[in-house]
């Protein structure tokens, strides 16, 4: 048995099918109610409060660990989990972090999670460790504004990273899961090639078969449009990542390669797969 936390999201519900593919037997585990995936089931749980985690991690030997951002805030405790799943019989956990504990370790939500990266790799278990940059789904973002009124907006246009595809981490993560030779490994998992949010629209718009038209916003317009979905603080975070990325967030990692044996997916391919959102 594998369980499969944050199994409803777009890195979750790839590997759920994956791991289903390869004939396992898996435990998606979201904090709300959803359909069950082929051959396992769903439980809906709370994160927040490990001892709860008891009856979902009875009988699985390996966990994917996905914690959303509330997690770390001060008193969350996220790395209880990784003795709750040690104390279930677990002995493998892959381990959904980010890139930016290496690149800008100092923000509060690196520093937490850098910690449960401390805890995971004292743990005495098997152990992978992900890292992504940007994922190429933070696009459906625009999806309103593109179905409304064919209009990408964001700031710093002509600024890019190499976003990675969900659905690659989502094979990365099964790999690691599956396959006892990537134990001990951590991964940095990006995109192909540097992408700009203005390049990002044009490739909405060839999958759309439809002008799309880009239009900058100040950082300004930008930290008030995300403040209204996360905390000003985070929204200023992630506005200095993406307005000024450094050396080593402009590398294209090897990572997606040596782990699957192919390239990772470009952003076009992952525009073509999720069009339908910005019809």
């Amino acid at each position: 048995m594998i369980v499969v936390t944050g199994a409803t999201g777009n890195v979750g519900r790839p590997l759920t099918r994956a791991l289903a593919a390869a004939g396992r037997q898996v435990t998606a585990v979201s904090r709300h109610a959803a359909p069950a995936p082929e051959g396992g089931r769903h439980v809906p749980a709370d994160l927040s409060e490990p001892a709860g985690l008891e009856p979902v991690l009875a009988g699985a030997k390996a966990l994917f660990l996905l914690l959303s951002g509330d997690m770390h805030a001060t008193g969350a405790g996220p790395a209880g989990i990784i003795g709750q799943a040690a104390a279930g019989g677990v002995r493998r956990i892959v381990l959904l972090s980010s890139q930016g504990v290496a690149t800008r370790p100092s923000g509060p939500t690196r520093i937490a999670l850098r910690a449960v990266e401390d805890v995971l790799r004292e743990s005495g278990l098997d152990w992978v460790i992900l890292r992504p940059g940007g994922f190429a789904s933070n696009a459906l973002w625009w999806a309103e504004s593109v179905r409304a009124r064919r209009v990408v907006a964001a700031p710093f246009g002509d600024v890019g990273v190499p976003l990675i595809d969900p659905a690659d981490i989502a094979e990365v993560a099964a790999a690691c899961l599956l396959d006892d030779r990537h134990t001990g490994g951590v991964y940095e998992l990006t995109g192909p090639e540097v992408i700009t949010p203005r390049r990002q629209a044009e490739a909405i718009a060839a999958a759309l078969g439809s002008p799309v038209r880009f239009h900058e916003l100040t950082r300004e317009e930008a930290k008030a449009a995300m403040a209204q979905s996360m905390p000003a603080e985070l929204a200023e975070d992630t506005l200095t990542i993406l307005g000024a990325p450094s050396p080593a967030e402009l590398r294209v990692s090897p990572d997606v390669q040596r782990v699957l044996g192919r390239p990772p997916r470009p952003f076009a391919d992952w525009a073509a797969r999720h069009v339908a959102a910005f019809r």
